[in-house]
């Protein structure tokens, strides 16, 4: 699993006029069943994502396809980990 952080370069303004397309971005790869969880930090200085890519490789790829991205609006870390304590139901999501 990856945890991914992002993290604003731009003031709000700038972040606010690329949204409808950064959540068009991850309705995408929610469908495609890549994603478990996202929202924003608070304050809002950016977000967090939750995926179960199969590979680093994979999670930098789509990333780098997020129009926050492409636009220079934010930075990403990209931790991966394998749970190893959860809450019963949880395995079915790794």
């Amino acid at each position: 699993m990856f945890l991914i952080i992002v993290d604003y370069k731009k003031p709000l303004e700038e972040v606010e006029h690329y949204l409808t397309a950064h959540r068009e971005f991850l309705d995408r790869y929610f469908a495609e069943g890549k994603l478990l969880c996202t929202g924003p930090q608070h304050p809002r200085t950016g977000g967090v994502i939750i995926s179960r890519a199969s590979s680093r490789a994979e999670v930098e790829t789509f990333t780098h396809e997020d129009p926050f991205y492409r636009h220079g609006i934010a930075v990403y870390t990209i931790v991966e980990f394998e749970p190893t304590k959860y809450v019963p139901g949880l395995e079915k999501f790794f």
